[in-house]
Order: structure tokens, then C-alpha cells, then sequence
């Protein structure tokens, strides 16, 4: 059974389960949700998804939705093929599970606000909020300045092994260029592993938009 994923192709949210199903070589069909036309607040949706949200994964009969709650799924169900996302050991997998929570409390906040003001608000032609931009950049280049210290010691976030703590970081990473001071190029440690995480086939099969595979 193929697996199916609702959600729209230019968006992070589905580009990062995507770019999951890419790295464990997982088939899957995506159904696009129309947006604009409010698709996701009907109730045929709503089904689907209680709060009207993108993505929603559905397997044989099983339906999942939250991007990292889809991608733990992804990475677990099919923890035998592809790349390991989740490592088995058990200390090193508490370091993942630290790795994944510091990008949803340190990164994940800053970024996504300073990428909607700056880059997805000038699609629509809406203008940007400069003052919540500057000041959600402040707070994320000191969040920053850290995360330039682990990579001083370790290839990625989680330790010398890929994992989905980094693939999570994957959208934000490609788009924060874009808000008008590279936060990133300015470190070294950090920059240097962007640079090999957006290399990343599963990243490269997305980036320009989300298309199925089977």
C-alpha cells in the first residue's frame, strides 16, 4: 500500500516529511491540499485533520498528522531501509531526542517567524514586520552561537551521524538567507553543516517543491 501525504509541495511542513520518506526510500503519493482555497477547514478535511493543518500522513488505513510526529513514524516504520534517522542506542538516542528538542525550542521559533515576515509574507506582497524580524534574528544568532559550538566538536546535532534532528532544520536552513542577513554564513561550524545538509539528495529531490513518487 502506497503511502499517501496531504499537504502542499512549496511548504515546510511537507517538505520535511518528504524529505524523510526520500532518505528511508520510501514511495509515496502527495495529494496536494489547496490552501487558498481554504480546503483545509472543510469538513471532508477536518477529518483528516482536527485543526485544519498541514501535513497529514495516511498508511493502509492508518492516518498521523504533525510534521515531526509523521517523520518519527517514517523513520521507525521503516527503520530497516534507507538512512537511519533514529539511532537504537539508547544514550544515543537521549541525545537525538535533546538535539530534536533544542531545534523546536531554539530554532523552530525564530526562523519560522523571520521566514514568514521576510519571504512568504513578500509572496503574497504583504509587507514585513522589521521589528519582529530583528528581533527574532537577535534571539536566533545567539541560539546560533551555541549550536556553532557543538559543531565545532561533531559533524551534526545529534552527534557525527545524520539524524532527524538535522533533516528538521532543513526548510529554515535553505530560507533564512533570504530574510536579509545571513545568520548562518556568519558562523563557520553552523554554516558549514547547512552547507552539507541542503547537499542532501533527500533535500535536493524537495527544495524546488514536493512531487510523488509512486
Amino acid at each position: 500500500m502506497v503511502l499517501t501525504v496531504y499537504g502542499h509541495p512549496h511548504l515546510s511542513c511537507t517538505q520535511r516529511v518528504a524529505a524523510a520518506l526520500h532518505e528511508k526510500q520510501v514511495p509515496f503519493k502527495l495529494v496536494v491540499v489547496d490552501l487558498m482555497g481554504k480546503e483545509q477547514k472543510t469538513p471532508a478535511y477536518l477529518e483528516k485533520q482536527p485543526f485544519g493543518q498541514i501535513p497529514v500522513l495516511e498508511d493502509d488505513g492508518y492516518r498521523i498528522y504533525e510534521t515531526r510526529a509523521i517523520c518519527r513514524y517514517i523513520a521507525e516504520k521503516y527503520a530497516d531501509q534507507g538512512t537511519t534517522l533514529i539511532p537504537t542506542d539508547l544514550k544515543a538516542k537521549g541525545i537525538f531526542e535533546q538535539a530534536a528538542s533544542v531545534e523546536y525550542a531554539n530554532w523552530e521559533p525564530y526562523a519560522s517567524k523571520a521566514v514568514i515576515e521576510k519571504v512568504y509574507k513578500a509572496m503574497g506582497g504583504q509587507p514585513a514586520d522589521e521589528d519582529l524580524v530583528e528581533k527574532m534574528l537577535v534571539s536566533l544568532e545567539a541560539n546560533l552561537e551555541v549550536y556553532d559550538k557543538i559543531l565545532a566538536k561533531q559533524k551534526w546535532v545529534a552527534g557525527d551521524e545524520f539524524t532527524l534532528a538535522d533533516l528538521f532544520h532543513m526548510p529554515y536552513a535553505a530560507l533564512l538567507p533570504r530574510v536579509g542577513r545571513d545568520v548562518i554564513a556568519a558562523r563557520p561550524n553552523v554554516s558549514r553543516w547547512a552547507k552539507e545538509l541542503l547537499a542532501r539528495p533527500s533535500w535536493q529531490a524537495v527544495k524546488d517543491g514536493v512531487q510523488s513518487t509512486a
